[in-house]
């Protein structure tokens, strides 16, 4: 149940005319990237899915050359480098192995963000060669020839984290066979027409794969089913009833909710609890950056963008201004923010939305989850958190 941003993405960067498009070609084995003699075919970074055998559906993110001129040129290569924050591992194709200071800058950037890289001589049916030594293993391939493409892949495979491909349970060994989770799903203005969202499909999937049992209530009947039912093993509420569902539920049933299930298992968790608490100390003017891992059309009920800014404000007291991000779209300049609010994070990767709270982290910004915080702004922050305290 992978949406396209849910898919392992692997970054392809280098020079202009160094074969990064048919590079793609070549390991997918058809023309689906545009080639062109001329150096510069590839402009913005182009998303390709492919299926890789050993890894699973992944996307190849085609980047314009980093040796780009011009006023167009640099903002072509800063849009390269924003793809930085997207990618599970990355691929540095040079041609003839020549490897200068814009390879190395590159390198610098592909450990600061601890990104697996793989340097890729193409071209090697050329027979070109640097006298420069490259301090990196170097994978000979031709993409005209397919010669080394192969090898190339089965390195793709051992390199690619297994964090990146291969799922974990959303709810860990909170749930065991035979147990019962009580999923709380309003029916409410945001909810799609004729199905559910995907947290709730996620974790309905998960429960399932524990061989537990998962029962699916509107709010109104979650009284009902507790007098008439033996007590759930776990209660996970939409956020936005963490206030009714917690006056509902016994203080000895566990309760939690799917945002804060998302932020335990794909977020910044630490940092979440570390930062949440931020929100009684924001001053009148500052500034908050909320973080939607999707783009949505927006109604006045929209969680995000309307009921969280008015319920931090009247949780406050204080007239505060927030700005909104959504997807991947480019963060601007964080330092102006006196916190970070993200969302569950449902249709992007862990490394995708741990890379999006860097910059606020590596800054002492702090960073939380919607669900954490609408549970701290109803007082039940601890209870819920607490089952993934122990």
């Amino acid at each position: 149940m992978k949406g396209r941003e849910n898919k392992p993405h692997i970054g392809i960067f280098g020079r202009r005319n160094n074969g990064k498009s048919s590079l793609i070609n070549a390991i997918v084995g058809q023309d689906i990237a545009i080639v062109d003699a001329q150096a510069g075919t590839t402009t913005d970074p182009v998303k390709k899915s492919i299926e890789i055998f050993g890894i699973g559906p992944v996307v190849l993110i085609d980047t314009a050359g980093i040796d780009d001129e011009g006023v167009v040129g640099r903002k072509r290569i800063q849009k390269s480098l924003e793809v930085l924050k997207q990618i599970d591992m990355a691929l540095l194709v040079i041609a003839g192995r020549a490897f200068g200071e814009a390879e190395e800058r590159l390198v610098e950037q592909f450990e600061e963000y601890a990104i697996p890289f793989m340097v890729v001589n193409n071209k090697c049916d050329l027979g070109e060669v640097s006298d420069k030594a490259i301090p990196y293993p170097v994978w000979d391939v031709s993409a005209k020839t397919h010669a080394g493409i192969d090898r190339m892949i089965e390195g793709m495979v051992q390199l690619m984290p297994s964090s990146a491909y291969i799922s974990h349970s959303l709810l860990g060994d909170l749930v065991e066979e035979g147990d019962t989770v009580v999923l709380v799903t309003p029916i409410d203005t945001e909810a799609p027409e004729g199905r559910l969202i995907l947290p709730q499909v996620q974790l309905i999937r998960d429960i399932l794969d524990h061989d537990a049992v998962a029962v699916v209530l509107k709010e109104d009947k979650v009284a009902d089913y507790l007098v008439h039912h033996e007590a759930p093993k776990l209660v996970v509420t939409d956020s936005q009833m963490f206030g009714r569902v917690s006056q509902i539920v016994p203080e000895e049933i566990p309760l939690t909710g799917f945002s804060i299930v998302l932020a335990h298992h794909k977020g910044d968790f630490a940092h979440y609890l570390e930062g949440t608490p931020h929100l009684d100390l924001l001053q009148d003017g500052d500034r908050i950056l909320m973080l939607e891992s999707c783009t949505h059309r927006t109604s006045c009920d929209d969680i995000g963008r309307h009921k969280l800014p008015r319920w931090i404000m009247q949780h406050t007291g204080r007239q505060l201004h927030f700005d909104f991000v959504a997807g991947l779209d480019e963060i601007p300049d964080i330092r102006q923010y006196a916190m970070v609010i993200q969302c569950g994070g449902c249709m992007i990767t862990h490394r995708q939305l741990l890379n999006r709270l860097k910059t606020a982290v590596d800054l002492g910004i702090p960073v939380s989850n919607y669900g954490m915080v609408i549970a701290y702004l109803n007082g039940i922050f601890d209870r819920a958190i607490k089952p993934f305290l122990n």
